[in-house]
C-alpha cells in the first residue's frame, strides 16, 4: 500500500513539474503561427490595396477587379479565421 501511495506521490510531482513545460511548447508554437498569420495578414491587405490602385490607374477592369477583390477578401477572411482559432485556443478556459 506504501509503495502504491509513494508511486502515486511520484507521478503526481512529475505531472505537476512536466505539465507546464509541455504548454509551453504548444503556447510557443501557436505564437509562431499566430506571427505567421499576422504577417500573411498584412500581405493580403496590401494585395487588397495593390488591386484597387491598379483598377483606379485602369490596369485592371471593373469585372478584373471585382473578381480580384472577391478573391482576395476570401483569403483574408480565411487568414482572420484562423487567427481568431489560434487565439481562441490560447487563451486560458474558464
Amino acid at each position: 500500500m506504501q509503495i502504491l501511495l509513494a508511486t502515486l506521490v511520484l507521478a503526481a510531482a512529475v505531472a505537476f513539474v512536466v505539465w507546464p513545460l509541455l504548454r509551453g511548447v504548444d503556447e510557443s508554437a501557436l505564437d509562431a503561427e499566430l506571427a505567421e498569420l499576422e504577417i500573411a495578414k498584412q500581405a493580403k491587405y496590401r494585395e487588397i490595396r495593390d488591386a484597387e490602385i491598379d483598377h483606379k490607374a485602369g490596369k485592371l477592369t471593373d469585372d478584373e477587379w471585382r473578381t480580384t477583390d472577391a478573391e482576395l477578401r476570401t483569403e483574408a477572411t480565411r487568414i482572420l479565421a484562423q487567427m481568431d482559432r489560434g487565439e481562441n485556443a490560447q487563451q486560458p478556459t474558464r
